[in-house]
């Protein structure tokens, strides 16, 4: 038998995983934002936001909408530490300056794909949720062996949750028109970087392969 990464999702044994669509950095309120003036908001951030409101979300809202349907696992995680005053964060977020306090705002999966009933939310506190968190262990009392991954920023820690994830034996599916950096440059880049790692999809084809499941 060849061993590929084209294999279609098999609803019980799949998973689909947001990446960071939070508060923080998906909505223009977000601390990541906060000290900008409009001008240089609107310069470094403006394309990101048009692509984020008026394509990106759009498309995880169809993906969550369409796996919930078909009663496959829907997870999230999002930048947020254990503690107050990050002392729990990794070296790296405190040398770049990510802090999200424990229970914040900007800690929330964003209103718009907000999670549902006892849908699984990981706070992490690194870039990969496989090394802040015990996602892995999650997922294999779940059953799940394919996953789904789709958020924020494609080429940070939506790469890293991707390179991990296979690591660890999962087949990955890229949603790549439900992951947005804050260039097309840097988005292109990382879809062409990371594809030897995964099987990449559209959000239509992904909804299709599921519906018939």
């Amino acid at each position: 038998m060849t061993l590929t990464r084209k294999v279609p999702l098999i609803p019980e044994q799949s998973a689909l995983l947001f990446v960071d669509v939070q508060n923080f950095s998906a909505h223009k309120k977000g601390t990541e934002f906060v000290g900008l003036s409009e001008e240089s908001f609107t310069e470094k951030y403006g394309w990101y936001f048009d692509e984020l409101e008026s394509r990106v979300i759009p498309n995880m809202q169809a993906l969550q909408s369409a796996f919930r349907k078909k009663k496959i696992e829907v997870m999230y995680t999002t930048i947020e530490s254990l503690t107050e005053d990050g002392r729990d964060r990794s070296l790296d977020y405190k040398i770049t300056g990510f802090h999200v306090p424990k229970g914040s705002w900007d800690g929330k999966v964003i209103d718009q794909i907000a999670p549902m009933g006892d849908e699984i939310v990981l706070p992490k506190s690194s870039s990969s949720v496989f090394i802040s968190t015990h996602i892995d262990y999650i997922l294999r009392n779940l059953g799940v062996r394919q996953l789904v991954i789709s958020g924020l920023i494609t080429d940070q820690c939506v790469e890293s949750a991707i390179r991990d994830a296979c690591d660890l034996g999962y087949l990955v599916t890229q949603v790549t028109d439900a992951c947005l950096t804050y260039s097309q440059k840097r988005h292109d880049h990382s879809i062409e970087t990371i594809k030897g790692y995964c099987r990449q999809l559209t959000t239509a084809d992904l909804i299709e392969e599921i519906q018939h499941a």
